[in-house]
């Protein structure tokens, strides 16, 4: 290895790049007036040295665009990201830092300057690191709707990653549900964009306070894919562009503060994202006015010639991606290295193109600290470690601690949806206990395909999970310690088999009770039925799991079906047939004991559906968010309705929703309405309600959603006890973009309503607006207020 030694630019403190006095603009700018073009293309790519192992691809087309890079010619031009440092293979968290430490000051002795790189990596169910606890997925955490619950587990997230020197996390995902077929549901927090922008907006200030810098994904439409096929063209219109798709991206700009945003892989009719200045400048900076880097998702940039065929070369690729506002290129080099050079050599791509995507870059990096003369790599984790070698540092950092579980478990516990119940929950005492199903006696059932164990172990045979996770096997011995358990598979996830389907029915036919645990295995590119590139033609259960299913309930034992998946399933006819249904989606490490823990009683039922359950599997793509003729016609065969509607979840106290009241009848255009409600709890338990407020706008300038989520709010009443729920309701929530592009508030009669669900809503307030019709700007109120009194 040659070691370059720094030249031609003392890095002493005396440069002015290094003055604190100055403003950060004027060092940025000091900076890059020193600096060739290469030093400044160096800035805006990334290197991904761990990438290409004999494992298998960690993204799509890694193999394909991962050419050999040589860091002994790459390093002294400097270097902008490094990617993946800890989330590439298995690696002990204390070696993981010691080798991004070393790897730091390589990169910092190499390069005139002495930068360091920023170092990213993914973190969407918890830090994508071995041995780094392993949190619910996003779609458990809309779920939650809780988003002080999420936001805590963000700070977490974000300090495990900032302590062992990690600058950048690729979360969180802000895609809205549009067809539940697609592979990534499970990535996402919902089909409701106010749910969707509110937990994802906590998520990212987690983040932020931690000190890392979130990047919001996937800007924007990548969820609306046709047929729910990944990378598959979107063709929206304008409005549900607007008012659904991008409401969660601006709500995180404007009030979560992300510092980084990541564009879709797909087009939007026609033009890709990676190329799109409307959306990149014109909208996300000029409109929205965010300041941060927009970073290339994993090859973006090459796909623009590789996949869209917008880009006849490399060099065409890499212009179209600066000139539309991507900053940098991720994961590693391909674009904005050499054929990049040339053009701007030859004239094709205009220098200036560069020095702005430089202006941010630089302007993070000043931000994170990163450009100071006194900056030390050394990350706390290892600032109190005598470090010398890898076995020096080797388990001295736990990123699984007691606390993080703690937060795991009640992440989870709130997350899990029961669904139905007939009566026989909470479980008392079994004596025989059938556990059936393929997700059983699997661990990698509680996971999302971007946790690490399923994301990278499962590519490297016979290295441990690095966690402790128990199944659910596991857990129903351990909450019924007193019960004859006995278990059988019946089937696997995916691959047809029905041989052992009848023994498995005998086992639940000789059982008091049956736990029926079936699913999805997460997984990416195919190696799933639920995950990145896994995506599904319908939305029945995988494999022969709806058979096995049919043959326990067709034996009369009473029958607690339990799903771990990624995406809604249709259940036959499990709904009228079942004891109970539970719905969890990938709960993570302590997701076993807060599944058996419902069963039990042990736990409140808290859980709600952040995606609609379909009744029949081919009604996609659908969703709760539908106009009248999206819905069940006279005029169509094909009944879309759920079997259980976004919203729904049921718990063990019998709470009463009385006594609407609201003094407001007739509000203006830019008014609002009072309006409040008791819970009421006459059991012997404490319960936990999440009060959702919908809009139904009868005639409209345009059509709207017959049902429409513009506030909610978890609600605990106490066994016994009545609580009053009163919300401020802004007028601007009624907002929708208009057929001329404007959003506006129109008068007229709209229907205000308390729902336990979209399709549950026993409390109506029909309220007269009047007033013109009011355009809104970016100054608009986006959130009820609600007060709960009598907790």
């Amino acid at each position: 290895m040659t070691i370059h030694t720094p030249s031609a630019v003392t890095v002493d403190g005396g440069a002015p790049w290094h003055d604190r006095a100055l403003e950060p603009q004027a060092r940025v700018e000091a900076l890059i007036a020193a600096m060739t073009l290469r030093e400044k293309i160096a800035q805006l790519y990334g290197v991904w040295v761990g990438a290409g192992a004999d494992g298998g691809d960690v993204a799509p087309h890694q193999h394909d665009l991962d050419d050999e890079i040589d860091l002994d010619e790459v390093l002294p031009d400097g270097l902008g990201q490094l990617t993946r440092p800890f989330g590439t293979a298995p690696v002990d968290a204390g070696v993981g830092a010691l080798s991004l430490l070393t790897t730091q000051r390589r990169i910092v002795s190499e390069n005139r300057f002495g930068i360091p790189a920023l170092a990213h990596e993914e973190c969407l169910a918890g830090f994508a690191a071995w041995g780094a606890t392993a949190y619910p997925v996003p779609l458990s955490w809309g779920a939650t709707f809780n988003p002080e619950l999420v936001e805590q587990m963000a700070t977490r997230i974000g300090a495990d990653m900032r302590s062992v020197g990690v600058h950048q996390g690729l979360a969180p995902v802000l895609d809205v549900v549009r067809d539940a077929r697609w592979g990534r549901v499970e990535e996402t927090i919902g089909e409701d964009p106010y749910l969707v922008a509110t937990v994802g907006s906590a998520y990212v200030r987690g983040l932020e306070t931690a000190g890392i810098v979130a990047t919001l994904k996937h800007f924007v439409g990548y969820s609306a894919s046709r047929a729910g096929r990944n990378l598959a063209p979107v063709s929206v219109g304008p409005r549900e562009l607007a008012d659904v798709l991008l409401p969660p991206f601006e709500m995180a700009v404007r009030e979560g503060g992300a510092r980084s945003v990541m564009n879709s892989y797909t087009d939007l009719d026609g033009v890709p994202s990676a190329s799109d200045r409307r959306l990149l400048t014109e909208l996300l900076r000029d409109e929205w006015g965010f300041t941060g880097t927009v970073v290339a998702d994993y090859f973006a940039i090459a796909f623009l010639k590789l996949l869209h065929g917008t880009a006849d070369s490399w060099a065409e690729a890499a212009g179209a991606a600066l000139a539309a506002g991507i900053d940098v290129e991720l994961p590693t080099v391909k674009t904005f290295g050499e054929p990049l050079r040339r053009a701007i050599d030859e004239g094709v791509v205009d220098e200036a193109l560069v020095d702005t995507a430089l202006r941010r870059v630089l302007a993070q990096k000043l931000e994170l600290g990163l450009l100071e003369a006194d900056y030390d790599p050394v990350p706390e984790a290892l600032r109190d470690v005598a470090f010398t070698d890898a076995d020096s540092v080797r388990g001295s950092i736990d990123l699984d601690s007691p606390e993080n579980r703690a937060l795991a478990r009640t992440l989870a516990e709130q997350s899990i949806v029961l669904v139905k119940n007939d009566g026989l929950l909470p479980l008392a005492a079994p004596q025989r206990v059938a556990v059936i199903g393929p997700n059983a006696d699997e661990r990698y059932a509680m996971l999302g395909c971007y946790s690490f164990p399923t994301h990278v172990v499962s590519q490297h045979p016979g290295v441990e999970m690095g966690i402790h996770i128990d199944t659910v096997l596991d857990a129903v011995r351990t909450e019924f310690a007193d019960a004859r358990v006995t278990h059988l598979a019946g089937t696997g996830i995916d691959d047809g088999a029905t041989a052992a389907i009848g023994t498995a029915a005998e086992t639940a036919k000789s059982a008091d009770v049956a736990i029926l645990v079936l699913g999805d295995r997460a997984g990416l590119f195919g190696r799933g039925t639920s995950g990145e590139g896994c995506d599904a033609g319908d939305l029945s259960l995988p494999g022969a799991q709806q058979q096995l299913l049919d043959a326990v309930l067709a034996t009369g034992t009473p029958t607690v079906v339990v799903l771990l998946t990624g995406r809604p399933y249709a259940l036959g006819d499990a709904p009228e047939r079942a004891a109970a249904i539970i719905q969890a989606f990938f709960p993570g490490e302590e997701g076993a004991a807060a599944i058996t823990g419902v069963i039990s009683g042990r736990v409140e039922p808290a859980g709600r559906l952040p995606v609609s359950i379909p009744a029949h599997p081919g009604v996609q793509p659908s969703t709760y968010l539908a106009a009248p003729l999206a819905r069940k016609t006279d005029v169509s065969n094909v009944d879309p309705t759920a079997a259980y509607p976004f919203g729904h979840g049921l718990g063990y106290a019998d709470v009463v929703w009385t006594a609407l009241e609201s003094p407001d009848h007739q509000v203006t255009t830019d008014g609002e309405a009072v309006l409040s409600m008791r819970l009421v709890n006459g059991g012997d338990r404490d319960a936990h309600e999440v009060v959702q407020l919908y809009v139904h706008d009868p005639v409209a300038s345009v059509v709207r959603p017959v049902q429409r989520l513009i506030g909610y709010q978890r609600v605990t009443v106490p066994a016994g006890s009545t609580v009053r729920v009163a919300v401020t309701v802004p007028m601007d929530l009624l907002g929708f973009t208009g057929r001329d592009g404007r959003r506006i508030v129109e008068p007229g009669a709209v229907e205000l309503g308390f729902g336990r669900s979209s399709g549950d809503i026993p409390l109506v307030h029909r309220l007269k607006v009047t007033g013109g019709v009011r355009e809104l700007g970016a100054d608009r109120a986006v959130h009820a207020r609600f007060q709960v009194i009598g907790a």
